[in-house]
């Protein structure tokens, strides 16, 4: 059964960083696309970065280069640095991985199969 599992969430002041990771079982990154999530208050759930399985990486837009999505695959995480954080990043964010896709060409939900619980990031201004 896989099972994705966040960390790194945490409560930081503005314009500071944090690293967020993804620990998956039965599942192997780097094979299919994964990618990254987040449900801010009172706003829908929006892709914020994918990867896919040849190392490409697409953002939301509004993300301006402020986050990087990478891959471990000798450890099997996968991570989203966040950097230059302001108080709108606030939010659960989640761990996504695709069921079968090695390709996917934007952060769209429907290429998704696997979640995890998602880890909350708290932003202060």
């Amino acid at each position: 059964q896989v099972q994705l599992v966040e960390s790194g969430g945490d409560s930081v002041q503005a314009g500071g960083s944090l690293r967020l990771s993804c620990a998956a079982s039965s599942y192997t990154f780097g094979e299919r696309c994964a990618g990254w999530f987040r449900k801010r208050p009172g706003k829908e759930r929006e892709g914020v970065a994918i990867i896919q399985a040849d190392g490409v990486t697409r953002y939301e837009d509004s993300i301006e280069g402020r986050f990087h999505i990478s891959q471990d695959n000798v450890k099997n995480l996968l991570y989203l640095q966040m950097n230059s954080l302001t108080p709108e990043d606030t939010g659960m964010y989640y761990c996504a991985a695709s069921l079968n896709r090695r390709t996917c060409n934007s952060p769209n939900a429907g290429y998704f199969y696997y979640w995890g619980q998602g880890t909350q990031v708290t932003v202060s201004s």
